[in-house]
């Protein structure tokens, strides 16, 4: 009878001292993509130093968050953390020892066992608040102003009020700092426009933070996962002394012939993208010029890798480049004149 108690009294104290993780904020269940993400947030108990949370979101298979090259989320020292995480149909918390390298993508879930020493699968909530669409007429046509996070540029969160259209019709898009957190702008197109001449004329921007990424883009959240039929005009100041400089892109980006820089002239510039069948044109011109032209700017065309038309939409967004080695100086704000189609 002793052992027995002994025995009991042993396992009991094992139990109380397993190490545990739960998700006491869940993010809602939705359709996984590279530019949909919410925040999850737990607590863990029985963690020791150098311990910390793998996340896993499920959109078929189960992927690593928030990013591959950043698995890890830090515990804090009350135990709990924080992440954000790209969205899916459920969510997994592990809690590892130091040492644990998680893969990319998973078919079935760990064990408990080894550098795993806890973990705890939710179903994404299906009653999570969302915010209440906000559009914006701007150029005639409609555009939704983002309000939840992506990782453009690192993670990033989005607030509707940093986009406004002046009574001149001019789009303002800032990136402002409120109780520590900055927020960055972004508009959506409402419709897809395909083929045809893009352009963004856009009021002097030399004044640009070095931590601001100015980008006019094409995305289309179903499109093929290699590229999501994005082409993209960047622009961004490397640092305070240096002159605006531009990326025409075509994702994948690490492909090197997908990417062709420039360098932004000053004062009013109008950039601009002719999208055909397997061929795409840049341009940027000074001025409001809407039709490429090399006598005053810089071109680049493009003819291999171009998307085919789908349902991408147009997109325009000011965030906080976080790769930059400091945060913006002060808020930022730049001024989109306007936007044309032609076919």
């Amino acid at each position: 009878m002793a052992l027995a108690i002994v025995a009991a009294l042993l396992l009991a104290a094992c139990n109380a001292a397993r190490p545990t993780v739960v998700v006491t904020g869940v993010p809602p269940a939705s359709e996984g993509g590279p530019d949909r993400m919410a925040q999850i947030s737990g607590r863990v108990r029985g963690a020791r130093p150098g311990d910390a949370v793998v996340l896993f979101a499920k959109s078929g298979l189960w992927y690593v968050q928030p990013f591959q090259l950043k698995p890890f989320t830090t515990i804090r020292e009350d135990g709990t953390w924080t992440a954000s995480t790209h969205l899916g149909s459920e969510y997994v918390a592990m809690l590892v020892r130091a040492g644990y390298q998680p893969p990319a993508t998973l078919e079935t879930l760990p064990e408990v066992s080894g550098p795993v020493i806890a973990l705890v699968r939710v179903t994404g909530s299906a009653d999570a608040p969302q915010p209440r669409p906000r559009t914006v007429s701007f150029s005639g046509y409609e555009w939704v102003a983002r309000q939840v996070s992506s990782d453009r540029g690192g993670v990033n969160q989005y607030a509707a009020d940093n986009v406004r259209v002046s009574d001149d019709g001019a789009l303002h898009l800032s990136i402002t700092e409120r109780d520590g957190i900055w927020y960055s702008a972004e508009v959506v197109l409402t419709r897809t426009l395909g083929y045809g001449t893009y352009t963004f004329s856009v009021r002097d921007a030399g004044p640009l933070d070095p931590a601001a990424l100015l980008t006019f883009y094409t995305y289309d959240d179903d499109g093929p996962a290699a590229n999501f039929r994005e082409m993209a005009i960047a622009i961004r100041r490397p640092d305070a002394r240096a002159r605006l400089s531009g990326q025409y892109i075509l994702q994948p980006s690490d492909v090197a012939a997908n990417v062709a820089r420039f360098v932004v002239p000053p004062g009013m510039v109008t950039h601009s993208l002719r999208w055909e069948p397997g061929r795409v044109v840049f341009a940027t011109n000074r001025g409001r010029r809407p039709t490429p032209a090399q006598s005053n700017g810089v071109q680049h065309e493009f003819t291999v890798g171009v998307p085919s038309t789908g349902k991408e939409r147009v997109r325009i967004a000011l965030y906080y480049f976080r790769n930059s080695p400091l945060p913006p100086q002060r808020n930022v704000e730049v001024i989109i004149e306007r936007f044309q189609h032609f076919p």
